[in-house]
């Protein structure tokens, strides 16, 4: 029977699109890593994480029965992706599930930061009576930056054209602006005019440390940053300094470039007792509907894989989506991306004596996908050449 485990509490909705295909499930409440780790690994062929579990290279190659990866957040860059694809396992994950979630509480922030609510709360629970409208502002008419225009900054610039916010956005890539948005060429030139500063971009080389003392330095006295996307993003210390001197407003923290594995370890930071900042422990995309919604979209997409050899969604795997299988066998190839890799497989297929009744191939930098539905189930011989052919990386078969 095929095996999954689900790390760092997953929500409830997985398990039974996980069950419904067969598959047994087991559940762990935190994160893992190490021999812990690689014992977990070793012993299912399916995990499931979040962002606190780091699945690296040298774990992915101590679970060479691995199928596939489920990360049931938006991020990836907890899994090491080309390792991921060297081994032949697709990664998945929720890109859209959690979005409304993020752009409500970035919203949310920015409305008390503009007010100044966290220090007033802080002094009304200190016994302090803090009553007046010095520094504090409405959200409407100001501008807000989006840095990273992709599927929860464009919302985010939505919900705040709606509060009457005029919304300026920077990407490195083109994207088409919803409703007024204006795009920048620059990100100081986003920045630079914005009373509130929201960042939505992933965690890559490029983006680490993309808000740094120079891009601070450029921002618009008072400024507001909100970070939700990625711990890295920020120079922590550089904030921190900027807010301690008020060239910044105030400041909202929602991811960190190291964070507490479990809710039982301690958390700490630079930013811990400044005012004026709200820090909350990587809770984003944390609600009850976003949760229930990544469960049930990122079990559908181990299960279409693990019943189809379906890929669509992957994110470091080519994609292939060859529909359910009608023929008396399905045959998947992952094989290193090199001429002859496909006729050195229908060579042993027709050695084998099995007709080709469908095949659906694509590839993806180093690593070629090809799914090959064949009129009979092939020999317990051909799959053991298949297995130790130089140029094939793992072999599945599916059968009705």
């Amino acid at each position: 029977m095929t095996t999954a485990m689900l790390l760092e509490n997953i929500h409830q909705s997985a398990t039974a699109p996980l069950q419904g295909a067969g598959i047994s499930v087991d559940r762990r409440t935190g994160a893992l890593a190490g021999d812990e780790l690689r014992q977990v690994l070793a012993a299912h062929d399916l995990v499931g994480i979040r962002s606190a579990t780091h699945l690296r290279a040298a774990d992915i190659a101590s679970a060479p029965q691995l199928l596939s990866i489920g990360c049931f957040c938006i991020g990836t860059s907890q899994v090491d992706l080309e390792a991921a694809a060297a081994a032949g396992i697709p990664v998945f994950n929720a890109p859209f599930s959690n979005t409304r979630s993020v752009a409500e509480l970035v919203i949310a922030e920015a409305v008390m930061l503009l007010r100044r609510i966290p220090e007033k709360s802080a002094l009304a629970h200190a016994g302090k009576w803090a009553k007046g409208a010095s520094g504090a502002f409405e959200a409407r008419g100001k501008t807000i930056a989006i840095v990273g225009y992709g599927n929860i900054g464009s919302q985010v610039g939505v919900l705040a054209e709606a509060m009457g916010m005029q919304v300026v956005y920077f990407d490195v890539l083109a994207r088409l602006s919803l409703g007024s948005a204006r795009a920048c060429a620059t990100l100081e030139e986003a920045v630079g005019q914005a009373d509130v500063v929201t960042l939505h971009v992933p965690a890559t080389p490029r983006t680490r440390n993309l808000v740094d003392a120079r891009v601070l330095a450029a921002c618009k006295p008072g400024a507001i940053l909100i970070n939700a996307s990625r711990g890295t993003v920020v120079d922590i210390a550089a904030l921190a300094a900027a807010l301690r001197e008020k060239r910044l407003g105030g400041a909202a923290i929602d991811v960190f470039p190291e964070e507490p594995k479990t809710n039982s370890e301690p958390f700490v930071s630079e930013l811990q007792g400044l005012p004026n900042v709200l820090l909350t422990p990587h809770v984003g995309g944390s609600t009850e509907e976003a949760q229930e919604n990544i469960g049930t979209e990122v079990a559908a997409k181990l299960v279409h894989f693990l019943t189809t050899g379906g890929t669509i969604g992957a994110v470091n795997f080519p994609e292939v989506d060859p529909g359910p299988l009608q023929a008396p066998a399905r045959l998947l190839n992952v094989h290193s991306n090199a001429p002859g890799a496909l006729a050195a497989l229908n060579t042993l297929l027709a050695q084998d004596g099995a007709n080709i009744t469908g095949q659906h191939l694509q590839t993806r930098g180093a690593t070629g996908y090809v799914v090959t539905d064949l009129d009979r189930v092939p020999s317990a011989g051909l799959m053991e050449a298949l297995r130790a052919h130089a140029g094939f990386v793992r072999s599945r078969l599916l059968t009705r």
